[in-house]
C-alpha cells in the first residue's frame, strides 16, 4: 500500500489557483486512473481533475468552494501495490515542485535552517504586509500554506516584528495577538445592509475573474484608443449571404467573425502588437491566436481560436459558435483556454458604442468591437447614411506606444471598409 497526494492542477497559462466547485468523490470510494475526481473553476477555464493513481480515496484535503494554489494538495489516494512508506519524502518534494518554491532563510532558532515558501504564499504576504518569519505553517514539516495566511488574514490578527504566532488556527481562536493596520485596504471591506438589501455570496468564478482583473490593472499599465470605421460594405455582403450560408453550412456568419478576420490578418502585418510582457524582455508570439470574449448570465470566458490568421471567415466562424456554445454548456476543456496572444470583445452584442477593455493578462492589448450602428455622415461633402462602427483599443504601454496602434488600427478599419462581395472570399 501506497500513499499519493493529488495536487492542483494548472489549467491555462498565467493560472496560478483554483477553485473546488464540486468533489465528485468521497472519503472510502474506490478511483481508476484518469477517473476524474473535482470539478475545478479559475478566471479561465471549468474542468475536471482526473486521477494519477488507482485506488481508494482516504482523505479530501481541500473543501468545495476553498480555493487553492497550483500546487497544494486536494486530496490524498491510498494507491495498491508498487509503494512504501519510504516513498513519502517524494511526495513532499511532488507537492512543492510545481509551484517552484523559493529557499528563504529562516530565524536563527529555526531548526530546518530554510523555509520553502511557494510563490502564492509570497505574494499574498506581500499583499498584506505579513512576516513570514514570525508565522508557524500548519503544512508538512511547517510549511506555510496560503490557507494558513488565509485564516491569518480573515482574523484580523496579523502579527508585528518580533511576535511568534503559533498554528494559525490555535491563534485565531485562542491568542489574543495585537492587530497591524496594513497601507492596503481589506480584501472584505465592510458594507452597511439595510433592510430589502439581497446579499449574494461572491462565487469561486467570480473571485477568480475580479483577482485576473485587478492583477490586470494593477501591473499593466493601461492607455487607450479609438478608431471609427465606415463598415456599410461588409455589412450589405454578410447580409446578402447569411440565410444561404446558414442553410449551407448549419451555423451563423456574424458580422464578429469578419471583424476577427481583420484583425487576425493586421496581426500578422503587425507583430508588435502580438507581444507580452516578460520583465526585462517583450515576447513578440509567432501565434496569431485570437481570445475572444463570452458571458454567461454571472461569469465571462475568454476560449481562444488557434491560428486564427490562417483560417478563412467561414473556419473563424464555426469556431466561434463552437467556442460559444461549450461555454454555455460548461464543457470548456483547459485546452480551449490556452495560447491566447490578442483579445477581441464583442461589446456591440449588448449594445454598447464605447468602452475601454481591461486587457487580458498576460497579453499587450484587448480591441472592442462596438455596435454598428446607422448614422449620417458626410462622404464628397454630401449627408449619407452609413453603418458604422467604433473600435476601441486598450494597450499595455510598457509593451506598444500610440503609433504602432493607430498603424494597426488604420488597417484593420482598411481591410474592414473594403470587405465585399468582389475583394472578400468567406471561404
Amino acid at each position: 500500500m501506497a500513499t499519493e497526494k493529488i495536487t492542483m492542477p494548472q489549467l491555462g497559462e498565467s493560472v496560478t489557483e483554483g477553485t473546488i466547485s464540486k468533489w465528485l468523490v468521497a472519503v472510502g470510494d474506490t478511483v481508476n486512473k484518469y477517473d476524474p475526481l473535482a470539478e475545478v473553476m479559475t478566471d479561465k477555464v471549468n474542468a475536471e481533475v482526473p486521477s494519477s493513481f488507482s485506488g481508494t480515496i482516504t482523505e479530501l484535503i481541500a473543501e468545495e468552494g476553498e480555493t487553492l494554489a497550483v500546487g497544494e494538495v486536494i486530496c490524498v489516494i491510498e494507491t495498491v501495490g508498487g509503494g512504501t512508506e519510504q516513498s513519502a519524502p517524494q511526495e513532499t518534494v511532488k507537492e512543492e515542485t510545481p509551484e517552484k518554491a523559493v529557499n528563504v532563510t529562516a530565524e536563527p532558532n529555526d531548526t530546518t535552517k530554510k523555509l520553502r515558501y511557494s510563490p502564492a504564499v509570497l505574494k499574498l504576504s506581500q499583499e498584506h504586509n505579513i512576516d513570514l518569519t514570525q508565522v508557524q505553517g500548519t503544512g508538512a514539516g511547517g510549511r506555510i500554506t496560503r490557507k494558513d495566511l488565509q485564516k491569518l488574514i480573515e482574523s484580523g490578527q496579523i502579527p508585528t516584528a518580533g511576535q511568534k504566532v503559533d498554528k494559525v488556527a490555535t491563534q485565531a481562536s485562542n491568542q489574543q495577538v495585537p492587530s497591524v493596520q496594513t497601507t492596503k485596504p481589506t480584501p472584505a471591506p465592510t458594507v452597511p445592509v439595510t433592510a430589502g438589501d439581497v446579499e449574494i455570496p461572491v462565487t469561486g468564478v467570480r473571485k477568480a475573474i475580479a483577482s485576473n482583473m485587478l492583477r490586470s490593472k494593477h501591473e499593466i499599465p493601461h492607455a487607450w484608443t479609438m478608431v471609427e470605421v465606415d463598415a456599410t460594405n461588409m455589412v450589405q455582403f454578410r447580409n446578402s449571404m447569411k440565410n444561404d450560408f446558414k442553410q449551407k453550412e448549419g451555423f451563423n456568419l456574424t458580422f464578429f467573425a469578419f471583424f476577427v478576420k481583420a484583425v487576425a490578418q493586421a496581426l500578422k502585418e503587425f507583430p508588435q502588437i502580438n507581444s507580452m510582457w516578460a520583465g526585462d524582455k517583450i515576447i513578440q508570439k509567432k501565434d496569431i491566436n485570437i481570445s475572444i470574449a463570452v458571458a454567461t448570465d454571472d461569469a465571462l470566458f475568454v476560449p481562444v481560436i488557434k491560428n486564427a490568421d490562417e483560417k478563412s471567415i467561414k473556419g473563424i466562424a464555426r469556431d466561434i459558435t463552437e467556442l460559444a456554445a461549450k461555454v454555455r454548456a460548461g464543457k470548456l476543456s483547459a485546452d480551449d483556454m490556452q495560447g491566447g496572444t490578442f483579445t477581441v470583445n464583442n461589446t456591440g452584442s449588448f449594445g454598447s458604442v464605447q468602452s475601454m477593455g481591461i486587457i487580458n493578462y498576460p497579453q499587450a492589448a484587448i480591441l472592442q468591437v462596438e455596435s454598428i450602428v446607422q448614422r449620417p455622415v458626410i462622404i464628397d461633402g454630401m449627408i449619407a447614411v452609413r453603418h458604422m462602427v467604433n473600435l476601441c483599443m486598450s494597450l499595455d504601454h510598457r509593451v506598444l506606444d500610440g503609433l504602432v496602434c493607430g498603424r494597426f488600427l488604420a488597417r484593420v478599419k482598411e481591410i474592414i471598409e473594403n470587405t465585399s462581395k468582389e475583394n472578400t472570399s468567406i471561404y
